[in-house]
């Protein structure tokens, strides 16, 4: 299939490459069997105190931050988005790919509970820190929500659908987030996640090429593909755009037109952050490109007179303004996922 040919030669595993793994432990990951991760997130940190900040889920969504797990069943990704806060093995000088490694993946249940005990074991310190409430220590031990979203490309793994139902069987909900190139991936999906979510990378094919910098052939391609099923999915749909100051925060019609094709209820436009693996030399992005709060809100206003849709709402500190397709939609953007 065209969407996992490679542009250049890697190593095909799912285990994750030393020096890989002992650089994203020190940078706080922590692993579930040979090649899932979770991560604590700052909001789930932070939430755990009672003035403590919540996530733009938690605002936009009614999640509650300190019940979310951030994790990924696949490390690896397709692209190498010039903006993406993660590390990039190939500027680190590690050629590995996670692609096509069948027979050799970790079962669902078991990355499940794993995901779980590593959680508990994560939150297990803020106990007997000052200001945490206690109430919701316990929750965080009690995980509501996972997010598939933490480092890499999560339709890698072969095994989504049975991992999602693992995940929907002990009353988890689930928020997948993908680049929207494997298209191949998301036609097998038998059960749909609570909310899918795709990154927006681009408006056109030549601001794509330039800030997706893909590793497979006929990325652009496979991704407009990948919108024409997505729109057709009866689940919960999102795009996420994170805009670049003169890069990609362009073509405010080019997004308007992938929005008409993907059809997603919910549009989050985000301002990018110049932190971590942004900051790499190779990126060749600086802390200038970083939208204003006024800009953010004003691109994400031409979007939404452009596309038709409505501005819902906006959340302060990670500067992401959301829309939705309708009034229907913004009403029904808040449900129930507890327990």
């Amino acid at each position: 299939m065209q969407e996992t040919q490679q542009a250049v030669r890697l190593e095909s595993s799912p285990k994750i490459p030393d020096g890989l793994k002992t650089m994203m432990q020190k940078q706080g990951y922590h692993f579930v069997g040979r090649h899932s991760a979770i991560k604590t997130c700052n909001y789930t940190e932070d939430s755990m105190r009672l003035e403590g900040a919540t996530c733009y889920k938690h605002q936009f969504y009614g999640i509650k931050s300190w019940r979310c797990m951030q994790s990924t069943p696949a490390i690896g990704c397709n692209l190498a988005c010039s903006f993406c806060w993660r590390i990039i093995p190939e500027e680190i000088g590690i050629n590995w790919n996670e692609l096509n490694a069948l027979g050799n993946w970790d079962e669902p249940d078991s990355i499940v509970e794993g995901l779980i005990a590593e959680q508990r074991r994560l939150v297990s310190g803020f106990k007997g820190r000052e200001g945490t409430d206690l109430q919701r220590w316990k929750e965080a031990n009690d995980p509501a929500h996972v997010a598939l979203s933490l480092t890499g490309e999560p339709m890698f793994y072969p095994l989504m659908s049975k991992l999602l139902d693992a995940f929907h069987r002990r009353r988890i909900s689930t928020f997948l987030v993908t680049n929207g190139t494997m298209v191949g991936a998301l036609k097998k999906l038998t059960v749909m996640p609570t909310q899918l979510y795709v990154s927006i990378q681009a408006p056109n094919e030549e601001v794509y090429n330039t800030i997706a910098r893909a590793k497979t052939l006929n990325a652009w391609q496979n991704f407009h593909g990948f919108l024409e099923v997505f729109a057709t999915l009866k689940t919960r749909r999102v795009f996420r755009l994170t805009l670049v100051k003169g890069v990609n925060m362009v073509d405010a019609k080019g997004y308007a037109s992938l929005i008409a094709k993907g059809r997603p209820q919910y549009v989050e436009v985000k301002g990018f952050a110049f932190v971590g693996g942004a900051r790499s030399e190779d990126r060749h992005l600086s802390y200038e490109q970083m939208p204003r709060k006024e800009e953010v809100i004003e691109f994400a206003n031409r979007i939404a007179k452009e596309s038709g849709y409505i501005v819902a709402d906006y959340h302060e500190h990670s500067k992401v303004v959301l829309l939705c397709a309708d009034e229907v939609s913004a009403q029904r953007r808040i449900i129930n996922f507890e327990k």
